[in-house]
């Protein structure tokens, strides 16, 4: 069949030959235009009076139930002047749970190129903020694209269940302030308690993500506490440590003084708290005479734990005092 379009670029009606497939389906006809890439882009497609009566052709020999269906549609409703774009979005999302649209995919798409996506999950501990939805919208994109460009994808959710954050809250739960409260409590209760909480917030986070539209497997997720992740983790750190691609370093990082252990950035931040502490003034020994020392004036008293070396300027003047 021939339609024509219009080249906005030369503003010329030209006539280019598309093939067109007509599926005949029980409530709406399927237009299929398998080389519809050749056409120009912005082109805009007319079809002739003698395409839309081979149409009404075909539309003819159906037994329909109305009236009121057109070429390559059902019955399109009317589109009213105050339309909520967040109950269209809702509409939508009950459409895709009805047909099981990601699982369905999933199906279809076995037997393709498997394309892995290594996502770092969050905690469950705490409500989804912009940060969470902003990466999970670019995660849901980078999947899509690949399920899209001919990969089975699989996609489950997973949740961060190590780390501070759960001791933290544990720690304000049970008035615990050290290391020797938790090993009076025992470690086993203690890890009981954390693992009470670690999904807390588990239907929030899946409410929120299903309403942000990221197609993501909440049934079979998977928690780092699982004995199968643990020891997935040490088996990759094994493989890394023969190929002789790890090594020891030092690094300056922010450290617990009551848990005895390293803070991340974000750790560090969960108890940030405005306190006044006092200047004091070190002594740093030489070592090749343990009388004399080096007096260094520091605001930050905080930091002295792990300190490693005091700096000094060579073209700056010191003086010997006794």
């Amino acid at each position: 069949m021939v339609l024509s379009h219009f080249d906005d670029g030369l503003s010329q009606q030209k006539k280019v030959e598309v093939h067109l497939k007509i599926t005949s389906g029980p409530t709406f006809y399927m237009l299929r235009l398998p080389n519809f890439r050749q056409l120009p882009r912005r082109s805009r497609i007319v079809f002739p009076q003698t395409s839309l009566r081979l149409f009404s052709a075909v539309q003819a020999t159906r037994n329909t139930k109305t009236d009121t269906e057109t070429l390559g549609m059902s019955t399109i409703p009317d589109v009213p002047a105050n339309i909520s774009f967040p109950k269209e979005e809702q509409k939508v999302l009950e459409f895709w749970k009805e047909i099981d649209a990601f699982q369905t995919s999933l199906k279809l798409s076995e037997g393709r190129p498997t394309f892995s996506f290594y996502d770092g999950p969050p905690f469950a501990t705490g409500l989804p903020h912009y940060g969470h939805l902003l990466a999970g919208t670019i995660k849901d994109v980078v999947t899509r694209f690949a399920h899209m460009t001919g990969h089975y994808v699989e996609r489950r959710f997973g949740w961060d269940t190590h780390g501070l954050p759960v001791e933290y809250e544990i720690d304000k739960k049970l008035n615990i302030t050290c290391a020797a409260d938790v090993h009076a409590m025992g470690i086993d209760k203690y890890n009981a308690e954390c693992r009470a909480i670690v999904m807390r917030y588990a239907n929030e986070w899946e409410s929120s993500v299903t309403r942000m539209g990221r197609w993501i497997d909440f049934r079979n997720d998977y928690k780092t506490l699982n004995l199968s992740f643990m020891e997935s983790v040490w088996w990759v750190f094994k493989q890394l440590h023969e190929k002789g691609q790890v090594y020891r370093g030092f690094r300056i990082m922010p450290c617990s003084t009551a848990i005895g252990t390293p803070l991340s950035n974000f750790e560090a931040q969960q108890n940030y708290k405005d306190a006044i502490d006092p200047a004091v003034v070190v002594s740093f020994p030489l070592q090749s005479d343990h009388s004399v020392a080096f007096l260094a004036w520091t605001t930050t008293p905080w930091t002295l734990p792990s300190n490693l070396a005091l700096c000094v300027n060579a073209e700056y003047d010191y003086v010997k005092i006794k």
